[in-house]
C-alpha cells in the first residue's frame, strides 16, 4: 500500500503541476489503533511554481480526494502550511512528528521540525484537544450503551493534554506513547490496553455497556482541562521572518 500511496502522490504532482513536500499518515493507523478496514489518511504539503504565487487573486490553497482503494488524499499549499505553523496548529505540528512518513522532498520538514519549539503554543493545542474530547465525548459516551471504539477519540486527546501540560512540548501522535506515560491508576490503564488490544485484534467494538471506570476518567480530566486553560495567559506571537526564509528557500530549492 505504501508504493500504491507513493503512485498517488506522484500523480497529483504531475496533474496538478505542483512539487509535494511531505506526505504522512495521520490518522488511526499514525496512531497506532487502526482497525482491519481502517482508512488510509494521507496528509500532505505541496508548493506550486514561482508564477502561481504572482497573481494578485487569492486561489484555493488545499486539495481533497478520496479514492476508491480507502485512500483518503488531503493536502495544505506551502504558504496556508506555514501561516498554520506559525499559529501553532495541532493537526500541522502532528503531521510533523507522524512515524508513518510516505514523502518527504528536500530540508522543508527538518527545518519546521527545528523550528517547533519556538512556534509551540500550548494554550492553542491545549484548547484543540480539550474540544476534540469534550464532543466526542458528548456525541458519543454518555448513554447507557456506547460505541466503545469511541474511547480511543476521547482517550488520546486527554491524554495529550496531559503531555503538554507535564512537559510543555507537542504530544506525540503514537496512542500507545501517550498511554505509557500518562496513565498512572493500574484500573484505567488496565481497562484502556484492554479495548486496545481487542481492536487491533480485529474486533468491531460497536455498541455496548459503558465502561464507568473510563467514563469517571474522562469526566474527571474533561473538567479539569475546562478550568486549567482559562488560567493560562496570553501566549507571544513568535517572529514571522524565519517562516519568509523557509517559504522563499524552499521555492528556490525546488524549482529554481
Amino acid at each position: 500500500m505504501t508504493e500504491e500511496i507513493k503512485r498517488e502522490l506522484l500523480r497529483l504532482e504531475q496533474q496538478h503541476a505542483i512539487k509535494i513536500l511531505y506526505a504522512v499518515e495521520s490518522g488511526s493507523r499514525a496512531w497506532g489503533f487502526a482497525s482491519v478496514d481502517s482508512d488510509w489518511d494521507v496528509r500532505y504539503m505541496y508548493v506550486h511554481q514561482p508564477e502561481w504565487y504572482l497573481d494578485i487573486d487569492d486561489k484555493k490553497d488545499s486539495q481533497e480526494e478520496i479514492l476508491p482503494n480507502d485512500i483518503d488524499l488531503a493536502g495544505w499549499e506551502l504558504k496556508k502550511a506555514l501561516r498554520l505553523f506559525r499559529k501553532s496548529n495541532p493537526a500541522m505540528l502532528e503531521w510533523l512528528r507522524s512515524p508513518m512518513v510516505y514523502w518527504q522532498r528536500g530540508f522543508f520538514a527538518e527545518r519546521l521540525r527545528e523550528l517547533t519549539e519556538m512556534y509551540f503554543n500550548p494554550k492553542s493545542c491545549l484548547y484543540h484537544y480539550l474540544h476534540m474530547a469534550e464532543g466526542n465525548y458528548k456525541t458519543y459516551l454518555q448513554g447507557e450503551k456506547v460505541r466503545v471504539k469511541k474511547y480511543f477519540y476521547v482517550l488520546r486527546p486527554i491524554l495529550a493534554c496531559d503531555w503538554i501540560r507535564k512537559t510543555n512540548s507537542m504530544a506525540p501522535m503514537e496512542f500507545q506513547k501517550l498511554l505509557d506515560s500518562q496513565v498512572i491508576d493500574t484500573g484505567v490503564e488496565n481497562e484502556i490496553r484492554n479495548l486496545l488490544n481487542r481492536k487491533v485484534s480485529g474486533e468491531e467494538l460497536d455498541e455496548e455497556p459503558k465502561i464507568q471506570v473510563l467514563n469517571s476518567f474522562l469526566e474527571q480530566k474533561i473538567q479539569f482541562y475546562t478550568e486549567y486553560v482559562r488560567g493560562l495567559g496570553p501566549q507571544n506571537q513568535p517572529d514571522t521572518e524565519k517562516l519568509n526564509e523557509v517559504f522563499r528557500q524552499t521555492l528556490e530549492r525546488v524549482w529554481m
